[in-house]
């Protein structure tokens, strides 16, 4: 019988084992793929910006776009679920795959269930599949930031249906509608991204709203702005000879 006892690797010998300039490349890599996805992505399409909030919300389309970006693939599994006919209850536990060819890179998971406020009016009997397709966006999303390293940059706090404002619930609304102050630094980073990098193109926009600097732009024209170069960038592109 073996008795010897199985000793834990300390977090200094992982860090002796690691190659550093491999490690910096890799961190490199990663910091340049964020930065070509904030590039890709649309706003009000793939994520949405609530005021308010401290990070944009990656949406359903945007996460599709990153795995066909990465070259991955998804498969779901229904991990768990209640069909209650008699009571009108009916709740899914799923989780997410992602492979690269067919190796699996990483999973998320995602839940839903009838009881949820922005469901409690409707009713539960024809809401089903929806419950079950929610389940299977939020463990996508889930994945999706895993594999990306993107939950730093965005977040799936917030549902494609939050982002007005509505359907969310009473205990958290005030901080997902505060229009008060100026924008946070994640907001200006997203402007920055949206006008791809370019200062002039901010610059030129927020001075027609009166401002010098990002810092002081404030929430309730930060939607407005962002739109406007949005609108600028696709009015140059569009003018391009190469269009």
């Amino acid at each position: 019988m073996n008795n010897e006892i199985q000793v834990m690797p300390s977090p200094v010998s992982i860090i002796d084992s690691v190659n550093l300039n491999q490690l910096a490349n890799t961190m490199t890599k990663i910091g340049q793929m964020q930065s070509v996805i904030q590039k890709t992505l649309r706003q009000n399409h793939d994520f949405g910006v609530v005021p308010g909030t401290k990070k944009p919300t990656l949406l359903k389309p945007g996460a599709e776009k990153i795995l066909m970006l990465l070259g991955l693939r998804s498969e779901f599994e229904i991990v768990d679920s209640t069909r209650d006919f008699e009571n009108g209850f009916f709740q899914y536990q799923v989780r997410c795959r992602l492979y690269k060819n067919e190796m699996l890179i990483t999973e998320g998971l995602g839940a839903c269930n009838t009881r949820e406020s922005k469901y409690k009016k409707l009713d539960p009997f024809t809401i089903d599949n929806t419950v079950l397709k929610m389940a299977k966006k939020r463990g996508l999303v889930d994945a999706t930031l895993l594999v990306a390293s993107l939950s730093d940059i965005f977040t799936q706090d917030l549902e494609d249906m939050d982002l007005n404002g509505t359907n969310i619930d009473e205990s958290s609304k005030q901080t997902y509608t505060d229009t008060s102050g100026t924008i946070s630094k994640a907001q200006a980073k997203r402007m920055f991204a949206i006008a791809q990098g370019s200062v002039d193109t901010v610059k030129e926009i927020i001075g027609k709203y009166g401002y010098t600097s990002s810092e002081d732009v404030k929430k309730t024209d930060y939607n407005k702005i962002c739109e406007e170069i949005e609108s600028k960038l696709k009015d140059e592109f569009e003018g391009s000879p190469l269009s």
